[in-house]
């Protein structure tokens, strides 16, 4: 089954206007080095389902020919980059669009974000804010969910495996729908539902579109569409609620509704923060968590941050932005997990990368996992080192990606602050440990994640 980053590319493709039926003789496509059409019709789509996923193609793809390199996505040409180098001469920091955000409203058929400079520029600024506000109002719901998860993980006995994976997307959820979406979620049954649905949606956008099996069978295409319906059923009610109202709690549809947009586009930007926030946060947590057990140096060494910064004293968003080592271990999980491997923007005019002319709606990917164990950029790259983030010029690097300062996507963002509050309340009182023998192969989608469960187990510290 094709993974849901070739599917987002191949729908975006499709979004973006009329295909272009460039199908050239030669090897070279625009004198780009790279592959030919291994068929007619479908391009390298068979080449890269053989290499199990589009970050995996790319991989073999860019060892081959480079750091600029094309191939054929059907009968239209694709130019990915795999460095830091050919990126930076690529990527335009002052780009209002987010190419995550792009994705996945391409994938769900929104369509309200093509709108002016401006327009996406203030939407921009009113998502951040509503990250920012949602976050500071939220801080101590963060804590309360934190500590429920610690509670529960120190009932166990200490041979226990627990399921993280599971755990992970569990607090997500719970974290995610009570920040946006307010006080409803409070009830562990409506979590449970919006779970159920938001797990309908987010499998089918990946897999049933692409092959036509979704539109073959009308028993799975009703539950999406139900499934969907529900979701933006829920949005649209409390978009209703929340409108010309002051409540206590700020919560991220709150900055929607304040804004000056039509519901159409409220609708649209906390169902894409929804469904991004609660994936991105579980698989952060989830790695970041993996990675410490087989690290026992670099837990110790969060471990005595932790303790120096917050001491017997309270945990708050002051305090918490002291943990410098936790940040930098957060930037080496996403780096080491390679945890969004491939993002895609649409060439809008002709450019030049060294020496290579891209033409105007050409399709560009930028191969993050490529460039994320490149080891010109990040010596001993298959190795979890936090440390390497102690050079400001590394953050710098990390940053220009995207993965860092004013280029994160918000739901980054976010997922930053409710792992770092998570790992604070754990690692403070839990040794976090392998399951011996246990091997963690990785699934790469649009966002990377283990391909089975992921077991832990854990030790009380006191």
């Amino acid at each position: 089954m094709l993974d849901f980053a070739i599917f987002a590319v191949t729908f975006l493709l499709a979004l973006v206007g009329a295909v272009l039926y460039l199908y050239p003789a030669s090897r070279q496509a625009a004198g780009i080095p790279g592959i030919t059409p291994t068929e007619e019709k479908d391009g390298n789509l068979p080449d890269i389902v053989n290499s199990g996923s589009l970050h995996e193609f790319l991989v073999n793809l860019h060892e081959r020919y480079g750091p600029v390199v094309s191939f054929w996505f059907g009968r239209r040409l694709v130019v990915s980059l795999g460095t830091v180098d050919v990126l930076k001469q690529h990527i335009n920091p002052n780009k209002t669009l987010d190419p995550f955000e792009t994705m996945l409203k391409s994938l769900l058929r929104y369509q309200s974000g093509d709108g002016s400079v401006s327009e996406n520029h203030m939407r921009k600024k009113l998502y951040e804010n509503g990250v920012t506000n949602s976050l500071q109002s939220n801080f101590a719901l963060l804590l309360k969910l934190s500590e429920e998860l610690l509670d529960k993980w120190l009932s166990y006995p200490e041979t226990q495996h627990v399921p993280l994976s599971q755990h992970m997307l569990g607090f997500a959820m719970k974290s995610v729908t009570q920040v946006v979406m307010g006080s409803t979620f409070e009830d562990d049954q409506e979590v449970i539902h919006f779970q159920k649905n938001h797990g309908t949606v987010w499998s089918e956008i990946g897999k049933g579109f692409l092959d036509g099996s979704l539109d073959k069978s009308t028993t799975r295409k009703k539950q999406y569409e139900d499934a969907l319906i529900q979701l933006e059923s829920i949005l649209k009610k409390i978009i209703k609620e929340r409108k010309g109202r002051n409540f206590s709690q700020h919560i991220f549809i709150d900055s929607l509704v304040q804004g000056n947009l039509n519901d159409q586009q409220v609708l649209e930007d906390s169902m894409i923060f929804s469904l991004a926030g609660c994936i991105i946060s579980a698989k952060l947590c989830t790695w970041a968590i993996c990675f410490l057990t087989t690290s026992e140096e670099v837990q110790k060494k969060l471990y005595e941050e932790i303790d120096q910064v917050f001491g017997k004293g309270p945990i708050t968003p002051e305090k918490i932005e002291q943990l410098r080592y936790c940040r930098q271990v957060l930037c080496e999980t996403v780096r080491t997990a390679k945890l969004t491997p491939v993002s895609a923007c649409l060439q809008d005019i002709e450019g030049k990368i060294d020496q290579f002319i891209i033409p105007r709606e050409t399709l560009v990917l930028y191969a993050l996992g490529v460039v994320l164990q490149d080891p010109s950029t990040w010596p001993s790259p298959h190795k979890f080192d936090p440390d390497r983030f102690d050079d400001e010029s590394v953050m710098k690097t990390f940053s220009s990606l995207g993965f860092s300062g004013t280029q994160e996507c918000p739901e980054l963002r976010f997922a930053y602050m409710v792992t770092t509050v998570l790992l604070t309340i754990l690692v403070k009182r839990l040794h976090l440990l392998p399951v011996e023998g246990q091997v963690i192969e990785t699934k790469y989608e649009l966002v990377t994640s283990s391909r089975e469960e992921a077991w832990i187990t854990i030790s009380k510290r006191y």
